[in-house]
């Protein structure tokens, strides 16, 4: 034989017609006090102000359609506790009266407020993680020491503070392993392995780069999501002995590429930028030189038929360019003509490639300039002269921009100019001299025979 449960509500209220309490009853779990109180008053003076509405909303609903929807009000009990309570409310037949059935909600509110109080607590320590991811972000960027991280598993340099990038030349992005001198590589595995078992490895000297310069090492396993990774610190060692003293070095080469006017791109095979100067960065709008590093040049010489990939096939092919003409797309959107000459290289290493990109936008922008002025000052004779005579004035001005033009691509050779040009050097200075172009020196020296 099954097995009947019977739940009893938390609040039961008998009503009559008009909302009038006739009877009421509490679960054992509730305070029941006083509840004799209730009996002869409407409803809605036992609840809060806010719910006498919904109360009334509740009775009538009852009555009209026999049963109602479910409503949270704030339920005062005589004991003077308030409680949160879910009620529905019932028609009993014909004219009997109504009956509320009503579940606490305290326990629901209790779980909400942990709920919160977790979800607060938890924000705090993403928080106060933050900050101290921040600290330690500003330590490993404001360090004058190198500062490596390699990813364990391939050892390619997934951070590299300014530092590094300055003292050593690597970017993310870069094999490690490439970088250590192959006397020392064996040296270098094992250190590694030390480091894997106890966690740090103290500092042991290693040959770099391309020059061999000695660096001492002194690796941490840092543990990581999803790899664990190796925090590789770096400071320059002593010059072997025998070697004597170093000889007097120039200027660095970092100044001095920093201080070019044109922009100065290093690359490798895959067009990945490893190096850029600050002219580079201000044609690419960006404010940092790691805001490039590890993009691809496909994201900034972006013309049809003349973009990164078909300067980067001419590299492969001929080992070099000359005045490429491309156009620079900014991270804001700005556009810049240039020209680029560039070479790539693989002697000591992996293949490299050099980019020096030189702006011409404004330079042309000039010459066009020049010309819409003169050729306005053409148009203004419209009506006023034979159309011939327009014409002629026209292609007039069109030749002298043009020469003009050549001249200035030439820096003033009037034999490359005149090569550009398809003209003999005899016609090209005829015609200097008849758009008034011919300077003092030419005079003097009796060019225009």
């Amino acid at each position: 034989m099954s097995r009947v449960v019977v739940t009893q509500p938390d609040v039961t209220l008998v009503l009559d017609w008009d909302g009038i309490i006739r009877d009421a009853s509490v679960s054992a779990s509730l305070t029941s006090g006083g509840l004799q109180g209730w009996v002869g008053r409407h409803w809605t003076e036992t609840v809060g102000e806010p719910a006498s509405d919904q109360v009334r909303r509740m009775v009538e609903d009852a009555r009209a359609s026999g049963v109602s929807a479910f409503l949270q009000v704030t339920q005062r009990f005589p004991s003077g506790i308030e409680l949160p309570i879910e009620y529905t409310t019932v028609r009993l037949g014909a004219q009997a009266g109504l009956v509320a059935v009503g579940k606490s909600l305290q326990t629901v509110r209790e779980l909400q407020a942990r709920l919160l109080a977790a979800q607060q607590a938890r924000e705090q320590d993403y928080w106060k993680l933050r900050e101290v991811e921040m600290r330690s972000r500003l330590l490993f960027d404001a360090s004058s020491e190198a500062v490596l991280v390699l990813g364990a598993a391939d050892l390619r340099v997934i951070e590299a503070n300014p530092a590094a990038i300055r003292e050593l030349g690597l970017a993310p992005g870069w094999d490690f392993a490439q970088e250590v001198a192959p006397r020392d590589r064996k040296a270098f595995a094992a250190l590694l392995g030390r480091a894997r078992e106890s966690g740090r490895a103290p500092g042991v000297l290693m040959h770099l780069g391309a020059a061999g310069a000695p660096w001492l090492l002194r690796v941490s396993l840092m543990v990581g999501d999803p790899d664990p990774a190796f925090l590789i610190q770096l400071a320059r060692g002593m010059p072997e002995p025998g070697l004597g003293l170093p000889r007097a070095t120039p200027p660095r080469t970092d100044e001095l590429l920093e201080a070019m006017p044109d922009g100065f791109v290093v690359a490798d095979a895959d067009g990945i930028v490893r190096r850029a100067n600050r002219a580079f960065l201000d044609l690419a709008q960006t404010a940092t030189e790691a805001a490039v590093l590890g993009e691809p040049l496909t994201r900034w010489f972006t013309t049809p038929g003349q973009d990164a990939a078909m300067l980067l096939r001419t590299l492969r092919e001929h080992g070099e360019v000359r005045l490429f003409r491309s156009t620079v797309t900014g991270v804001l959107g700005s556009e810049e003509e240039v020209e680029i000459c560039g070479t790539a290289s693989s002697a000591g290493g992996p293949v490299a490639i050099c980019l020096l990109v030189r702006p011409v936008g404004r330079r042309l922008q000039d010459g066009q300039g020049e010309l819409r002025t003169a050729l306005g000052d053409v148009l203004k004779e419209m009506g006023r002269l034979p159309l011939p005579v327009l014409v002629r004035n026209t292609a007039a001005v069109v030749e002298r921009a043009c020469i003009a033009q050549a001249l200035r691509g030439a820096d003033g050779n009037r034999t490359a100019a005149a090569d550009a040009l398809g003209l003999s050097r005899q016609s090209l200075y005829a015609k200097l001299e008849r758009y008034g172009l011919v300077g003092p020196r030419d005079a003097a020296e009796g060019i225009l025979g």
